[in-house]
């Protein structure tokens, strides 16, 4: 499988990431390990976590997500097959949280200790963080890179503004810059990427992962009506997507996907890894044959008719993407 360069971070990866946020959530660890084990024997390489995963499930504290991945890594002794992206930021309880040096040091530690590790091969910010100074931050993840604790860094959640002024930030301080980005972006999703924040990535040539590349699931195809929103945990997070620009969407998809033989979700996820400034996005299964559907998605090529089909019908207000 052909990889692909994610920016200047020094890692290559497949374009499709596994998205780790149901690990310890809606997959327990004996089907955690089943998914992991198709998705690198079909080829794949890359697993996305964070230290907060999945600290919203009942009884849950955090962390949960990465002591999966790294109980299976070290079960598999296959750590130098993957590649491993985690996160800090996100709150865990009221001392623990943001990016404050003195927080990266103690979480990074928490994490590699979870993950069962001597380094994390991308780390992100995982949210803008106004208390910390960028500086301090920045340094923090100097001495991490320096102690070859952490191979690359990252931003998630970020403006373009901020984003900006962090790799200004970096060229004028001589310190490592924030090489990849993980923005919220799918076919309905396209507002918060589109525009500046994309123009500046492609123009630093940054990595970019994106996040909930299928809508919660929306783009799947199997929510078209409230009728619809008990299916899943996820269900309560999609009433905002069934308007008329997220029925038209999937109308697009389906059309597209019929002339191709292939599921919705296939389509969506082939849109992003057709897309400029996408170099692959962040998808998540519970089931060995969703995961199946995730790979299928690398496979399929859209014409050029198809994609101008879902850009027409995702465009915000209705104008040309």
């Amino acid at each position: 499988m052909a990889k692909r360069v994610l920016g200047n971070s020094g890692l290559s990866i497949s374009p499709l990431v596994f998205g780790g946020n149901v690990f310890g959530w809606t997959a327990d660890k004996a089907q955690s390990f089943a998914l992991l084990d198709r998705f690198l024997d079909a080829g794949f390489e890359t697993i996305d976590t964070a230290d907060v995963y999945s600290s919203w499930v009942p009884g849950n504290s955090g962390g949960e997500s990465e002591t999966i991945i790294g109980e299976w890594v070290k079960s598999r002794g296959n750590r130098d097959r993957v590649i491993l992206i985690t996160k800090v930021g996100m709150e865990l309880a009221s001392d623990r949280k943001g990016l404050s040096a003195a927080w990266i040091e103690r979480a990074v530690e928490d994490s590699l200790r979870r993950l069962q590790t001597d380094r994390i091969d991308l780390y992100f910010s995982h949210l803008f963080d106004a208390e910390a100074p960028l500086e301090e931050t920045l340094q923090a993840y100097q001495r991490l890179i320096e102690a070859g604790k952490v191979r690359a860094v990252g931003a998630s959640n970020h403006s373009a503004e901020q984003l900006a002024s962090a790799l200004q930030l970096a060229r004028d301080a001589g310190l490592p810059r924030y090489d990849v980005l993980q923005p919220q972006y799918n076919l309905y999703d396209r507002d918060s990427y589109d525009g500046a924040l994309r123009d500046l990535a492609i123009a630093e040539g940054l990595g970019v992962i994106t996040y909930y590349s299928l809508a919660s699931g929306f783009l799947t195809g199997k929510y078209r009506s409230t009728d619809d929103l008990g299916k899943s945990p996820r269900g309560g997070g999609i009433e905002r997507y069934l308007d008329a620009r997220g029925l038209g969407i999937l109308a697009a998809l389906d059309e597209v996907a019929a002339a191709h033989g292939a599921a919705p979700a296939e389509v969506a996820l082939a849109w992003l890894i057709a897309r400029e400034g996408v170099t692959a996005p962040i998808a998540s299964a519970t089931r060995l044959d969703q995961l199946e559907s995730l790979i299928r998605s690398t496979q399929l090529t859209l014409s050029a008719d198809d994609i101008s089909r879902l850009d027409q019908a995702s465009a915000i207000s209705g104008e040309p993407q």
